[in-house]
């Protein structure tokens, strides 16, 4: 027995003892963190950008330090404001000399993203200095970029997954048949297909014709730019994407289709940069990774009046439905009051809102307009659609003074809908389950009537005519702030959606241009001559975040585990765990625009 106690004593000792000594490495290691974190980088003579796309870009990306170290690198989040404001700062360094791609597996939440790093990289090279690519495969959205290398190299064994756009959509019809649930819809729109994988088992013609005419519009617009840096024809590129499957080609080919400029192993990637830098063999390349890049001191541009960008960016809702969405999400209240608050501000000439946004909520999307009217009534309002700004999306950036759109973004979807399962045909007849009331009103069970009772007509005769006043209310909206009546916007309505192109001649924005460009229309509006722009809200800081995701506030962490296990049904099983946490009436776009 006293061998006993001692053991478990010496134990419990050597466990207290490991705690501590973890406890001071972390603490060492957050005080180095915090520390690395406001250190700026000296940038060395002669030295390379090395933009290594990996991971998944998206508009604005949160600080996840955590999720890095522990989770898969691929599943690392890259903010598209980090990659252009680092391309930027190279191009004015002189000690950088150029800026090496190196291209992993990637994923964009849209092609416009793809398009704004590729149009940053042409005006890289514009300041004189090279731009160099090279990948040990490339998938269409990572080649559309680096083809606007002066050389585009890819590894000897590798591969160029360049096939065009196509959408393969999923209709789920025939398994609810089968599990005896029904779909309700109520919607306005005969574009409006969020609701068609419930209740149809194939495309409608309406959608078919709207699907084809965008990702035909976004094509056209990546070809072109892409056989204009290859110096190919647009002809060319598409007979050659049509008579072959390009990824599955011989490594020859690409260089005899001028896709390429070569083939090469990494170490001889090595000695073409090296040659860029005039270094000798043996000589070391100074390089600085994009995490580098944002800590070098940039050129200070506060002078003038300041123009506050706001990030609008991912699904409209009303409230937080789910940690694992904490991120990439629009909080109807929470974007009101900081709009409310930017009105407020008398240091703020105007507001340029960044919108990239499928929709949802169409309650919080309204919420959210009316914050825009409020700080319109004070100071000018400039939307900024990144790659989508679709129903709710629109709705929230219809009321501004001016709306500037990237060339292939995603807008318009001016409809609503509502979808409701009834479970009858599962609880009662295959189940056995059946259900009898009292009520003192003739509406008091409603809600449970549309989701277990055979005959529901009358309540969803009322949940449609609920459906109708919110398109209603959505038409006024956009005619009141695009200055058209209720009929014209009806006629380019009924949930259609559009490319930027088709969207300007449709008079739903006003310019086809950059972030830069309505940062730039805001600041005239003001009558600001001189001008530095200041992003809202603030990121949040990525210790926060770590307690919240201990204390389950935030699933960022595991979220990230969750897109690594689910892969491409990630997105779709997400959709239907959080579908019953939502708002009845939707604004949403029926579909996910991440892509590879």
């Amino acid at each position: 027995m006293k061998d006993f106690f001692k053991y478990t004593l010496a134990t419990m000792t050597g466990i207290i003892l490991l705690g501590v000594v973890i406890s001071i490495i972390g603490i060492i290691s957050v005080v180095g963190m915090i520390a690395s974190e406001d250190a700026t980088i000296p940038v060395k003579e002669n030295s390379v950008f090395v933009l290594n796309l990996k991971g998944i870009v998206s508009e604005r990306a949160q600080e996840d330090p955590l999720a890095f170290l522990l989770g898969d690198p691929e599943s690392e989040q890259i903010g598209l404001d980090d990659i252009t404001a680092s391309i930027r700062k190279a191009q004015t360094n002189d000690d950088i000399k150029g800026i090496y791609i190196e291209t992993g597996t990637v994923a964009f939440d849209s092609y416009a993203t793809a398009q704004v790093i590729r149009d940053e990289l042409l005006k890289f090279k514009k300041s004189g200095k090279w731009v160099v690519a090279y990948g040990d495969a490339y998938s269409q959205m990572s080649y559309y970029i680096a083809s606007a290398a002066d050389k585009v190299y890819l590894n000897n064994n590798g591969m160029i997954d360049l096939r065009g756009i196509g959408i393969m959509a999923e209709y789920d019809k025939g398994l609810f048949d089968k599990l005896g649930i029904k779909f309700q819809v109520a919607r306005v729109g005969k574009y409006k297909s969020a609701v068609e994988g419930f209740i149809r088992q194939d495309m409608s013609p309406e959608d078919r014709e709207q699907r084809l005419t965008y990702i035909s519009g976004i094509w056209n617009k990546l070809t072109d730019d892409i056989a204009a840096s290859r110096k190919l024809s647009a002809a060319t590129l598409n007979s050659y994407v049509n008579d072959s499957i390009v990824a599955l080609a011989r490594q020859e080919d690409y260089v005899k289709a001028k896709l390429i400029d070569g083939l090469l192993f990494p170490e001889q990637i090595k000695s073409e940069i090296k040659t860029r830098l005039k270094l000798d063999k043996d000589d070391e390349i100074n390089q600085l990774s994009l995490a580098d890049m944002t800590k070098v001191k940039a050129e200070q541009h506060n002078e003038g009046e300041a123009i506050a960008v706001y990030y609008a960016t991912g699904e409209i809702i009303d409230d937080i439905m789910s940690p694992f969405k904490r991120e990439e999400c629009i909080v109807g209240s929470e974007m009101s009051k900081d709009l409310r608050e930017l009105a407020d501000d008398d240091d703020i000439k105007a507001v340029v809102i960044r919108v990239n946004s499928p929709g949802g909520s169409a309650i919080a999307s309204e919420q959210i307009h009316h914050a825009v009217e409020l700080v319109k009534a004070k100071k000018p309002v400039v939307v900024s659609m990144g790659g989508v700004a679709a129903s709710g999306g629109y709705m929230i950036s219809a009321g501004a003074n001016k709306i500037f759109a990237e060339p292939t973004t995603i807008t318009g979807s001016i409809g609503i809908f509502g979808l409701l399962p009834n479970l009858s045909g599962l609880v009662t007849d295959k189940l056995g389950v059946t259900f009898d009331e009292v009520t003192t009103s003739k509406y008091a069970n409603f809600e449970q009537k549309l989701t277990l009772a055979k005959e529901n007509s009358d309540e969803m005769r009322h949940f449609q005519t609920y459906v109708d006043r919110g398109y209603i209310t959505f038409l006024d909206i956009v005619a009141k702030g695009r200055k058209m009546t209720r009929d014209g916007v009806n006629e380019i309505a009924q949930g259609r959606v559009w490319i930027a192109g088709d969207a300007l001649k449709h008079k739903l924005i006003d310019n086809i241009g950059s972030l830069d460009d309505a940062i730039a229309e805001a600041a005239k509006l003001a009558k600001a001559k001189e001008y530095h722009s200041k992003a809202y809200p603030e990121k949040s800081d990525w210790i926060t975040d770590m307690i919240e995701a201990s204390q389950g506030n935030k699933g960022s962490y595991l979220d990230a585990e969750l897109r690594e296990v689910l892969g491409d049904i990630y997105e779709p099983v997400m959709q239907l765990r959080l579908d019953a946490h939502r708002n009845r009436l939707q604004a949403r776009l029926p579909f996910s625009t991440t892509i590879r």
